[in-house]
């Protein structure tokens, strides 16, 4: 009798600069990854939400000394486990998010990133990553829709 195999766990990571490239890079990465682990129906969420997240990081990320000889990075990861999808973006900026529900107009073009990270997510965090930076991450649920 053959044996069928599941994932139990599975990690993914990239580093891309904070530029378009670097965001157009995230964005394909997070597509192919989770089309790779047959999750193509997260997909439209998980890349607005690991897009969101990669502009908060590169926002922060300009504020922060840039490494020796380069332009800021920002660290893309993400795990899968049974039930959820775990996407995470680091920076090198020590400072918290911002979370600001219901702060300013639905038409302005900026600060509504993690509002829109809340909605789409089962959970988000933030936590210090040392020596210098934070990662913010956001739980996706992996069960197809009903």
């Amino acid at each position: 009798m053959p044996k069928t195999a599941s994932v139990t766990s599975a990690t993914a990571a990239l580093r891309v600069p904070c530029d378009r490239e670097g965001f157009a890079r995230a964005r394909s990465f997070t597509r192919d990854t989770l089309h790779g682990w047959s999750l193509d129906h997260c997909c439209d969420d998980a890349t607005l939400v690991i897009t969101e997240l990669a502009a908060n990081a590169a926002t922060h990320a300009a504020h922060a000394l840039p490494p020796a000889g380069g332009a800021p990075e920002i660290r893309l990861g993400f795990r899968l486990d049974p039930a959820h999808l775990l996407l995470s973006v680091s920076d090198p900026d020590d400072n918290p998010p911002v979370y600001a529900p219901g702060a300013g107009s639905a038409l302005q073009e900026h600060g509504r990133g993690l509002c829109i990270v809340d909605a789409l997510s089962e959970a988000w965090g933030w936590s210090p990553t040392p020596p210098s930076g934070k990662t913010v991450w956001a739980r996706l649920p992996t069960r197809p829709p009903t």
